[in-house]
């Protein structure tokens, strides 16, 4: 069995993750260029001034994604490549970049998939404030209108965020991302509510301005699975696989029930006592825009089973659980139980924007770079997939994360996640026996899985 016929099999990456040219051609600082330069921050203090050198070398890269087979590439945009200070005076050669960049990824059949943040805010607006600004919904609705004004007649993909609650928590609340603050819950809230006011002025944006297109969101939400599908779980489940603790973030009552149902949990006004910070009517028909789709960012889940009580709770995964490189727990399962959840939930069509592995690759002496285990864990994951297709979720396509090795946030260049290995040193690419195997899946649309 295959997956459905109009599949579509890409790969993804980030503007800071592979482009380097930190300040080059006029491109603005981003609160992740400042934050590279904080001492004991990033891993071995590495930085994404360089990366993967992808805004000189976009031309090989997008030959290698040719030769790999890829059908669509799923990138971001630079807000401050495009806007040096996040608003105002358009950086022209940021622009022409993302179109020679589009064009070249056209011409090679790969159809592009852009999203517009993925986490590079511009540094001259986290001065005045950031997210926590009333005024940051215009800020980035600016830049969406311009973005969909000069690339639109080029891109017909778009997704507005990547992983808000990603940069909200790990940014903003625990301070190991940039910009590094650790804020209290009303004002993480403030930065929820105005990331999903951006979105939906976003999607106006794109609507006005660009050609007729699909219009979505990468999200980043935590699912639990029943360990070992034991029956018992799955009962006392009934079908709810999300996690619904109001102090948890990563809740999809943040993210997907306001931008598709124009809701967040009652449950905050009165339990959190936030009911100084309800938002106006008029504000939630805002972030509620129709859009196509729901993009999902999958590698894991939290494991649930009864305990003696009858109750459902995380359980401790037996000593020598597989985990990856990463240290994440290997579950297939949550790219059943997951995309079958938001599906039922939320009735939008899903893509997979991101789903892959962190691995010790490395050279052998044959001169190739042979990864059996990202092989077996994408294998494992996608078979999981077909099955949530197979059981009546609308799944779209996949975007295995990542094209290539990059900086990896914190972690710097210590995580290789790639199909693609890259020798920071030289900036050689290799291409992994993944992206071999993965040229069979798409040829065969995973019928051979």
């Amino acid at each position: 069995m295959s997956f459905s016929k109009n599949f579509i099999w890409g790969v993804a990456a980030a503007s800071y993750q592979i482009e380097g040219a930190a300040n080059e051609d006029g491109k603005g600082l981003s609160v992740w260029d400042a934050f590279c330069k904080k001492p004991g921050k990033i891993y071995k203090g590495h930085t994404g001034d360089i990366a993967c050198d992808h805004y000189h070398r976009y031309k090989e890269d997008i030959a290698l994604m040719k030769e790999i087979g890829i059908q669509a590439y799923r990138l971001s945009l630079s807000w401050p490549r495009i806007l040096s200070e996040g608003i105002g005076k358009v950086n022209t050669k940021g622009i022409d970049f993302y179109k020679r960049l589009i064009d070249e990824l056209r011409a090679a059949g790969i159809t592009p998939y852009v999203t517009l943040f993925h986490w590079d805010y511009p540094l001259d607006l986290y001065a005045k404030g950031g997210w926590l600004r009333k005024e940051s919904s215009d800020w980035f609705a600016e830049y969406a209108t311009t973005v969909a004004k000069q690339l639109g007649d080029h891109v017909s993909n778009w997704m507005t965020f990547n992983e808000p609650a990603v940069f909200t928590c790990i940014g903003h609340q625990i301070g190991e991302h940039a910009p590094g603050d650790k804020l209290e819950f009303p004002q993480l809230f403030t930065i929820i509510h105005n990331v999903n006011l951006s979105h939906g002025k976003a999607v106006q944006a794109l609507r006005a301005h660009a050609q007729k297109s699909s219009i979505g969101s990468a999200l980043a939400m935590e699912f639990r699975v029943p360990y070992n599908e034991d029956p018992a779980t799955l009962k006392a489940m009934n079908g709810n696989f999300g996690v619904d603790t109001l102090t948890n973030i990563f809740s999809h009552h943040y993210w997907a029930a306001p931008i598709v149902k124009g809701a967040y949990p009652e449950q905050l006004w009165s339990t959190m006592k936030l009911e100084a910070l309800r938002p106006s009517a008029d504000e939630m028909k805002t972030i509620a825009q129709p859009i196509d789709f729901l993009g999902l960012n999958i590698y894991s889940a939290e494991p649930t089973t009864l305990n003696s009580k009858g109750e459902l709770e995380e359980t401790r995964v037996p000593a020598g659980h597989p985990l990856t490189g990463i240290d994440w727990l290997v579950l297939p399962s949550a790219l059943y139980y997951g995309p079958k959840f938001i599906y039922d939930t939320y009735k939008l069509p899903i893509y997979i924007t991101e789903n892959g592995m962190s691995n010790r690759d490395i050279v052998s002496l044959d001169g190739k770079v042979h990864d059996p285990q990202r092989i077996d864990f994408l294998t494992r994951y996608l078979k999981e997939l077909k099955r949530a297709q197979k059981d009546g979720a609308e799944i779209l396509g996949y975007f295995q994360w990542s094209v290539m090795d990059n900086f990896e946030w914190a972690k710097g260049y210590k995580e290789r996640f790639g199909l693609i290995f890259v020798d920071y040193c030289t900036q050689k690419r290799i291409l992994k026996d993944s992206a071999h195997w993965y040229r069979t899946v798409i040829e065969q649309n995973g019928a051979n899985l």
